[in-house]
């Protein structure tokens, strides 16, 4: 593993962050409600006029040919300039990887540029009432009809999709198969006859999930991503960036724990007692923040060499969805009494703050369930990275 960065990296990370530093926005408000998205989806049109909105794509899509090393450079630039979270990711992050893998050149062409425009956006279609972490469990059904397929259905917790385009997920089109086999992964525009959409609330109020009804819903053979049938394939591809390398870098999580080191300072208990909890609190946060920028790097150059993530993803996972509430809680801890403030509470530095580190713990907290459960991720890291035997009911 290779930890240095060549002169043209170094060039490319000097470029991103005076670029990042003009020109992202010191605050937004939140994406879960109307206002709120526009905002943040015209700051993801500006980055795409620039050419940074999806660095590691071909140019012919809207990227800038980056290698996977700059796009890490780029992510961890752009925390560190405090820009906001991307409202296109279940887009950019998660479907576009599958369709340079899938895809076929007509829906390459079709689709990845206005998805890195900010142009078409995307919702993930997974989780069903019924089958959540099992994704295998999906009950929603896909007919043969003729030129297409009949969707029927429902799916849930699906981020953004009230605000979204098309939706991207699993349906089954062989309930006769086993549980792994008979899925098609289809691509839904959401406006289609026969689609309902009813979004709901998060218990932060934010408006950001949705409920997706189908009632034979007509979709074209065109918009099948990989053969029908590889549904599970093609889920696979997608959870390994879900799970692994592109949901979640590590300047994410580097930018906050610089912010918490920063917090740690300010507010560093008097107590000495106290103050020994909350330093250790924070060295460890930033230490796991270090050590899953060094899981990535090492990902990273396993895919450099062709060797798939695999399993191995759900390793990062466990990582950085842990890192994340530990070091939410560590920053609350040292904010005391000011940790309950939201973002409606009177203005000032320490409250802003305050608000900031208490949205950020609600959301750090979805982070173990989100993504396949990480009780769902250590079973699979016992059996398939350890070796170990499958557990008893």
């Amino acid at each position: 593993m290779d930890l240095s960065f060549s002169p043209s990296e170094e060039a490319f990370r000097k470029e991103a962050r005076a670029w990042l530093r003009e020109h992202a926005p010191n605050k937004l408000p939140s994406s879960g409600s109307k206002e709120g998205f526009a905002a943040h989806l015209a700051w993801e049109q500006q980055l795409f006029a620039a050419g940074w909105s999806a660095v590691a794509w071909p140019r012919e899509y809207g990227g800038r040919d980056a290698s996977i090393t700059e796009w890490l450079i780029f992510e961890e630039e752009y925390y560190l300039a405090g820009a906001p979270p991307r409202v296109t990711q279940n887009g950019i992050f998660l479907l576009a990887p599958a369709l340079f893998e899938y895809g076929t050149p007509e829906q390459k062409l079709r689709l990845l540029r206005p998805m890195a425009a900010a142009e078409q956006l995307w919702a993930q279609g997974w989780s069903e009432p019924g089958a959540g972490s099992d994704l295998a469990a999906v009950s929603s059904t896909a007919k043969r009809t003729d030129g297409g397929w009949l969707l029927s259905g429902q799916k849930t917790w699906s981020t953004r999709a009230s605000f979204c385009h098309a939706m991207h997920g699993l349906f089954r089109t062989d309930p006769d198969a086993p549980r792994h086999k008979g899925l098609t992964y289809f691509l839904v525009p959401l406006d289609a006859p026969g689609v309902r959409v009813r979004g709901f609330a998060r218990l932060d109020g934010d408006l950001d999930f949705a409920e997706i009804f189908f009632d034979d819903v007509f979709v074209a053979d065109r918009d099948v991503l990989g053969k029908p049938g590889d549904g599970w394939k093609v889920a696979m591809a997608t959870t390994g960036s879900e799970r692994g390398l592109t949901l979640r870098s590590p300047g994410r999580f580097l930018a906050a724990a610089s912010r918490l080191v920063e917090l740690y300072r300010r507010r560093r208990p008097a107590a000495a007692h106290d103050d020994a909890r909350a330093r250790d609190a924070v060295i460890r946060a930033w230490m796991d923040a270090r050590a899953y920028e060094l899981l990535t790097l090492q990902a990273v150059t396993r895919m450099i060499e062709g060797t798939p993530l695999g399993a191995s993803s759900s390793v990062s996972k466990l990582a950085w969805s842990e890192l994340d509430v530990r070091l939410h809680e560590a920053a609350l801890d040292l904010m005391g009494p000011l940790a309950e403030l939201d973002d409606e509470a009177p203005s000032g530095a320490d409250g802003e703050d305050a608000a900031a580190w208490l949205k950020g713990f609600q959301f750090a907290l979805a982070g173990p369930i989100y993504a396949g459960t990480n009780e769902i991720q250590k079973n699979v890291v016992a059996e398939r990275l350890l070796g170990l035997p499958k557990g008893k009911d």
